[in-house]
């Protein structure tokens, strides 16, 4: 990100990370090349897995109720 602002020479920011200058203009050059792409595609869970952790956690309620209804009943 350095780099790309500019603020700093690609050596002066080779020498404080310890990369050689020619490797931190690889970065940026492929950086400036692939940014339109970084944020092309949609990031987080899926809506779909919200709706199976929903009836998972429904079904772990469902029987934890019969188990303790089966509990009680029997004495234990």
């Amino acid at each position: 990100m350095e780099a790309i602002r500019g603020l700093k020479t690609l050596n002066e920011i080779g020498q404080q990370y310890g990369v050689h200058p020619v490797v931190v203009g690889h970065w940026k050059k492929e950086l400036l090349e692939r940014a339109a792409t970084i944020f092309e595609g949609k990031r987080g869970p899926k809506p779909a897995a919200h709706a199976d952790e929903d009836r998972l956690y429904g079904e772990i309620g469902r029987l934890k109720m019969e188990l303790d209804w089966l509990k009680k009943k029997s004495g234990l």
